[in-house]
Formats: structure tokens, sequence, C-alpha cells
């Protein structure tokens, strides 16, 4: 019996320099970055070859790296013959590169949307008013409530439910500071400050939202040829329209991870691959789901891995 396995696409935070040396000289994932890079008008070849490494933690130029990336490293496992997933879904931005990766929307067209979803997120909040800080070893329900109690007519809400043991919060700047400190009194093992530039899938991104909505509004998108399950509603949606509207509801909605990952085993699915560089997802899945196995394509070697791991 064939595997069932389910691909998953790496967000912000996965960027680092030089990631795709990891990945041999291999004229597909060159030309995918030509491809993006005539797409967006500027060269992200040589920005991720060659930085500086701070213009890669610029959210203007981490979305469309990211993504082109993980569309790289998807395209280079088609050219080796690796087998069609049944299920595809990523993490916040990731869901853009498992929506290309579907046939909904073309590269060319998806980067330059990312990139306006990266501004829209940037000028929603001014730069130093908001803020995000990771949770750690604390429960997501009572994440949530010190949220609540925290915000003091501010906002700070529980946006990224990673695994049941890491939920990111995100929102103002001191409220978000509030809640960290709280959760740390009340037991958590460790409550970090993350070092992004603005306080994504908060309640504070609903300008970003509306922008994106504006800019979904003339694009074109097909029904998917693989399901992709999303981030706000853990669903797979098929109507362009519906999918449109999940992504403009996503920006300003928390980020529903470790659902996705039992959703998916809910499905049948066995094994969930991360498709592109970093390994953050790959070590979220076995936390998320028990018994559902995880891998990682984050170099040439990953890719081969996995190759060899779907056709048993």
């Amino acid at each position: 019996m064939a595997m069932k396995f389910a691909f998953v696409f790496p967000g912000q935070g996965s960027q680092s320099l030089g990631m795709m040396a990891a990945y041999g000289d291999s004229p597909m994932i060159r030309a995918t970055f030509d491809e993006a890079s005539t797409a967006l008008g500027r060269d992200l070849w040589k920005l991720v070859a060659e930085g500086p490494a701070e213009a890669l933690s610029q959210t203007v130029n981490t979305q469309p790296l990211m993504l082109t990336a993980g569309i790289a490293v998807w395209r280079l496992w088609q050219e080796k013959g690796g087998l069609q997933p049944a299920l595809l879904a990523g993490h916040s931005l990731g869901e853009y590169a498992a929506l290309v990766a579907a046939g909904v929307i073309a590269l060319k067209d998806a980067v330059p949307l990312v990139e306006l979803r990266a501004k829209a997120m940037q000028d929603a909040v001014a730069a130093g008013e908001g803020a995000m800080a990771a949770i750690l070893g604390m429960d997501a329900e009572m994440v949530k409530k010190i949220c609540a109690e925290s915000a003091q007519g501010q906002a700070v809400q529980a946006v990224n439910f990673n695994s049941p043991e890491q939920t990111v919060i995100a929102g103002h700047a001191a409220a978000v500071q509030r809640a960290a400190d709280a959760c740390k009194a009340k037991g958590a093992k460790r409550a970090v400050m993350l070092p992004v530039s603005a306080p994504f899938h908060s309640s504070l991104m609903q300008p970003a939202a509306l922008r994106l909505q504006a800019a979904l509004a003339d694009m074109s998108f097909n029904a998917p040829k693989i399901p992709v399950l999303n981030n706000v509603d853990v669903a797979t949606v098929t109507d362009p329209d519906a999918i449109k509207a999940a992504l403009v509801r996503q920006a300003a909605a928390p980020v529903r991870w470790v659902e996705t990952m039992r959703a998916m085993q809910a499905t049948g699915i066995t094994h969930v691959f991360e498709c592109g560089p970093g390994k953050v997802l790959a070590g979220l899945t076995k936390r998320c789901a028990d018994g559902l196995a995880g891998g990682a394509m984050n170099d040439l070697a990953g890719v081969e891995a996995t190759l060899a791991a779907v056709k048993g």
C-alpha cells in the first residue's frame, strides 16, 4: 500500500543567508528564482546568495523569497519524479506556496502579491508599536485567557498555535510584554520576544487584510489540482472566490497549525514533509499529532530521502 503523505511549506522565519546552496547547483532552482525575480523586478537570487542577512529578514524581502524557495524545491521534487502529495498546506505565508504548487495561482502572479501583503502588513502598524512573543510550555487555552486579561484596552491575541506547547502571541508591544510576563509568572517555561517587524495575524492586521482583498479582487484563481488545507478555517475549499476570502481573513486571524496537522492525520495522512528551506515545521509535526511522522526537504539529501521514503 502506498504511503499517504502531505507537503507543507514554511513561512517567514525559516530564511537564512545562502539557504539555496544546500540544494546543489540545480538549473531548475535557478530558473525558478529567475522567473520570480523577473516578476518582482529585482534579483532574489543575489539577495539569498549574497545578502546582506539583514535584508533577508525584512518582511518585504522575506515573503517573496520564502515563496520562491518553497516553489523551487517543489519543482525540484517534480523534476526528480516525486509523487504527488495527497494534501498541501503552508504556515502563514507558506499557504501561498501551497496554492502555487496546487495550480491555483501562477508563481509570477503570487510573488508580487506576497510582496504587497508584506508591505501592507508592515504599513498596518507603525514600527515599534507592535510585537510578537513565543510562549513555551503552557497550554494554549491558558495563553488565550492571559492575553484577554493582559489587553487592558489594547490588542494582544494568540496568533500561531504551532504545537500544544508553543503558542505565539501578537498585538500592541506593551500588551504583548504584559501578557508575556504574566504567562511566565503563571508557569510558562519561557516567553521569548520575536525579532519581527509587525504583529502578524493579530487584529491589528485588519488594514492589511483590506489591502489584500483589493489586490485579490483583480486576480484570477483556478480551482486547486491538489487539495490545500487552509490556515484560517482548517478547511479545503475549491471555489476560487472562497480561497481568496480565506487568504484575506488569514492576514488578521490565527494560524491554526495544531488543528491543521490533526486534520491531515484524520484524512489518513501518515507522513508530512516540509518542502523548502529550514525544518521548523518538520519539528512541529510530531508534537502536534501523535503518530504523525515528519521530514524536512531543507537540502538535497532531504529531497532524496523523501523520494526514497514515499516510493517505499
